[in-house]
């Protein structure tokens, strides 16, 4: 870190309190011939310092600033790539545990290589938070909470020894223990600092804090002015490994904000606002950064749900500035005086900190918002960008019910649920959660929950019977202050029971739904819905009964567990009848902002935060007794169904082998636009009829302790399996009345089979794969086994009108070329069926975004030539491809 070039003479001493600090002053570089730099984005500065830190001649260039300061004039649109180094990474177990298990596979294959094992070992700090496994099993009782954290010990045990090996195994890798908190909050609560320092050669060097996670919305912690991104698994560990992360120069959009938020309205109605503006702008791949007078009276919590929310509308982040309210904030949460020192001290010394009154940065493009046009709305039922105002969810859900899900008749046909005194309908909601990260970083709409639930209460209100309710708060700190205001009593009273610390519902962490409701939902096809106060709806996430998925506010969650059903217009009709047979209304029991406001001053304190984190990576007494193996590298248990020694190294030799050209290559499938990577990644529950669930019974596992896909992500085997095999996924090969799921077509036996079989009988052909796909291909999570398992199950290549930026990123990282349609066309216009064949040449001379051409030939012998381009973007990924992956181009990298 201390042997920068220094081109630009900026290397200074920062005096905090009675401490130096070294730090690379962005004035200084100005002065001495970065002119205009102090008018960049506050983003862009981040950047540019890092470059200053970095420069080393090679990766990072005299050039390379240069053209930071030449952003002003092309606004991002150079496309000029630039060597990017954060200061730390972010992981949950989900994304974390493949990512331990593929370091061990490279201690064993440096060992192979004639290397030193203990090479392998994160350069930069690495927190693993334990926060995915908690499914919501039990719920609506006292005893949800226990039940449910003993169920995932006994589910999660072998891979929670796996992660306290590689807690010992590897030096700057911790783990935050089960039952803490969200990743992203226990990173915006307590991880993150805003500005970083690091004993290094006899100085302390100050800089920004700055971090890529291995989930998609570690932008949360861009509301505390941390740049911070998602990557795949893949990219985070290169990163951890010491690589920097190409990326080119984005555009910054910058969004205005002006004016207060009325009456009544939450952070959830602002940021499905934003997310519905900034998915109409078209922000993917840039960065989005917010400014303007509306910040001025914008709570961190806020800002934080608003940077969360990010992958929603597309960016590569939502960045806010610090300034006073970050200050606030650290003060709050409980972080050290010399720290918050430092965080000031920095910020206004480098141009970092906004001034309520400073001047506008230059920005690519901009938009505004009155914060007082925001109305109370939702999001569904399917895409984060679908806000609806309250007032039309019930008609929107109608319009869906015939357009989208094809149903006729409206919702007036009611069945009995057996057992039940009780019916059910289309529309009628079956699942209502508070969970995940979007909103329990904020305490006005977790407190705004707790009060409606107790004004339902005094009024006699109470939750429909159907409904799976659920509360997951997104750190201890939350469930203390709901018990402390005693308003957790309140939601307990209203089935809102604490069921885990975790992302549960927004991740298909929902549980099963009561057998006797899914059978009348499975048996009559209804259309059930969910309201849950997380950031992803995509059809078949949430649970696999569940078609329908909205978004709302804690508050609103509540209130929909009263309604039971999202055909009732809750701005005109009753929630219900209180005591007294009169109808009550969600104004009757709407609490005012003031009161939340109250609340949240007397509960949330510095006092609670510092006692949650005091002793946070001790964990609780199930985690201490969790036995753990030692040595330097794992003993692979060749009967695990949870941890396995990956294929990625067999046979790999010291210096990379050519690929070769796709000759004839046979198609897997032809999917449409916006297939996300929780249609290709395996998520959620695994079927028994499935290849995945084959393999587990074939393996001894009762279908009752098959778990779910993202527990056994350390095992290749049942991951392959299951990528494309979401139940909700279309391959056009089967025609559009075909099987839906993941199917396909064997060619040329004609045969239908799972993705998974015809893709090893292609296998033992020796024949390659590909894949053709619409627009925005890869869409949603940075889930690195959509890339994985694409690459275990023989694809060389993608074809696509669009990719979204992480799952490009990540193919590459895999060794599969995404190309791109370079004419406008598509897969349908070429009058594709699946069963032609595709031939690719150049490979081995390929350069970046370099036009090739795909030779389609047709059943009945025509050829068609199509030039498709070439979407490796710069030199450091054709390093990657030609290595194999990433993976393997820094482990030659070490050995050598």
């Amino acid at each position: 870190m201390t042997t920068s070039l220094d081109s630009y003479k900026c290397r200074k001493t920062l005096k905090v309190g009675d401490k130096d600090y070294t730090y690379f002053d962005l004035k200084e570089a100005e002065n001495n011939g970065l002119a205009g730099v102090s008018r960049l984005p506050f983003s862009m500065k981040v950047l540019l310092e890092n470059l200053l830190r970095k420069e080393d001649g090679r990766s990072i260039t005299k050039e390379s600033i240069q053209a930071v300061a030449a952003w002003l004039e092309d606004r991002g649109s150079a496309g000029v790539e630039i060597a990017y180094s954060p200061a730390r990474v972010l992981m949950q177990d989900f994304t974390g545990v493949p990512a331990v298990v593929d370091l061990a596979a490279m201690r064993d294959a440096m060992a192979a290589l004639g290397g030193n094992p203990q090479k392998i070992n994160p350069l930069v700090p690495v927190d693993l938070v334990i926060d995915h496994s908690v499914i919501v099993d039990e719920f609506g009782s006292p005893k949800a909470f226990k039940r449910n954290v003993e169920l995932e010990y006994e589910r999660n045990g072998e891979r929670y020894r796996f992660l306290k090996w590689g807690q010992q195994a590897f030096e700057n890798f911790r783990v935050v223990p089960p039952g803490t908190g969200i990743c992203h909050q226990v990173n915006l609560e307590y991880l993150g600092q805003v500005v970083w320092s690091k004993d290094e050669d006899g100085e302390t060097v100050a800089y920004p804090d700055t971090c890529v996670g291995t989930d998609s919305h570690t932008t949360m912690i861009n509301g505390l002015g941390v740049l911070a991104w998602g990557v795949g698994g893949i990219e985070a560990e290169a990163a951890m490994l010491g690589q920097p992360i190409s990326m080119l120069l984005p555009e910054v959009i910058g969004f205005k904000m002006t004016g207060k938020l009325k009456e009544g309205v939450t952070a959830t109605d602002l940021v499905l606002t934003v997310t519905q503006m900034l998915r109409q702008r078209g922000v993917v791949g840039k960065f989005v950064e917010f400014f303007g007078p509306g910040l001025n009276s914008m709570t961190l919590a806020d800002r934080a749900t608003i940077g969360n929310m990010a992958p929603e509308y597309g960016a590569t982040c939502g960045f806010f500035p610090v300034d006073s309210e970050t200050i606030n904030y650290l003060r709050t949460t409980g972080r050290s005086e010399e720290r918050i020192a430092l965080v000031e001290a920095y910020a206004k010394e480098q141009g970092m900190w906004r001034e309520a009154d400073g001047p506008d940065p230059v920005f690519t493009d901009m938009l505004e918002l009155d914060l007082g046009d925001v109305v109370p709305s939702m999001a569904g039922p399917k895409r984060p960008e679908g806000r609806i105002a309250l007032g039309d969810i019930a008609t929107g859900f109608q319009d869906a019910l015939e357009k989208e899900y094809k149903k006729t008749g409206g919702t007036s046909k009611r069945y009995p649920v057996e057992g039940e005194d009780y019916d059910l309908g289309h529309g009628d909601v079956a699942i209502a959660a508070i969970t995940s990260c979007t909103n329990t970083s904020n305490p006005s709409v977790l407190i705004a929950a707790g009060l409606l639930a107790r004004n339902a209460n005094r009024l006699g209100l109470k939750q429909k019977p159907w409904v799976k309710t659920s509360l997951a708060p997104g750190s201890q700190v939350v469930a203390q202050y709901l018990e402390n205001a005693g308003l957790q009593k309140e939601l307990d009273q209203l089935g809102f029971n604490l069921v885990g610390f975790g992302c549960t519902t927004c991740i298909g962490n929902s549980g099963p739904l009561p057998e006797p409701i899914a059978k009348v939902v499975n048996d009559k096809d209804l259309i059930v819905a969910s309201v849950l106060s997380g950031n992803r709806n995509f059809e078949g996430r949430v649970s696999p009964d569940v078609q329908a998925n909205y978004l709302a506010s804690p508050p609103l969650v509540v209130a929909y567990a009263l309604a039971g059903s999202v055909t009732k217009d809750l701005t005109s009709e009753p929630l219900g009848e209180d005591k007294d047979g009169k109808p009550v209304y969600l104004k009757d029991v709407w609490p005012s902002n003031q009161e939340v406001q109250k609340f949240i001053e007397e509960n949330v304190t510095r006092k609670l935060f510092a006692s949650k984190y005091a002793d946070v990576f001790k964990g609780d007494e199930l985690w201490r007794e969790v036995k753990a193996p030692s040595g330097q590298t794992y003993s692979w248990d060749s009967e695990s169904t949870y941890v396995q020694d990956p294929p990625y190294f067999e046979g790999m030799k010291p210096r990379p082998q050519p690929g070769g050209d796709i000759k004839g290559a046979r198609i897997l499938g032809l999917f449409g636009d916006k297939i996300t990577t929780d249609h290709i990644s395996p998520a959620g529950g695994i079927k028994a009829q499935s290849p995945a669930g084959k393999y587990l019974m074939d393996h001894g596992v009762g279908v009752a302790d098959f778990n779910q896909y993202g527990t056994r992500r350390g095992n290749h085997e049942v991951m392959m399996r299951g990528t494309f095999a979401n139940i909700r996924i279309r391959n056009h090969m089967l025609g559009e009345n075909g099987t839906v799921g993941g199917y396909t077509i064997h060619y040329p036996s004609k045969e239908e089979m799972s993705i998974y079989d015809a893709a090893m009988k292609y296998k033992q052909e020796n024949v390659p794969l590909v894949i053709f796909a619409g627009a925005e291909y890869g869409n949603g999570s940075s889930r690195d086994w959509a890339a994985k398992g694409t690459n275990l199950l023989g694809v060389r290549a993608v074809i696509a009108q669009s990719f979204e930026r992480i799952h490009r990123s990540n193919l590459v990282g895999m060794g599969v070329i995404p190309f791109v349609f370079a004419e406008e066309t598509s897969w349908r216009e070429l009058g594709l069926t699946g069963e032609e064949t595709v031939t690719i040449e150049g490979l081995d001379n390929i350069k970046p975004r370099v036009t090739l051409t795909a030779k389609i030939t047709y059943s009945d012998g025509t050829v068609k030539d199509v030039p498709v381009l070439c979407r490796i973007d710069t030199v450091d990924e054709l390093e990657y491809f030609r290595n194999g992956g990433i993976l393997q181009y820094v482990l030659r990298d070490l050995v050598a």
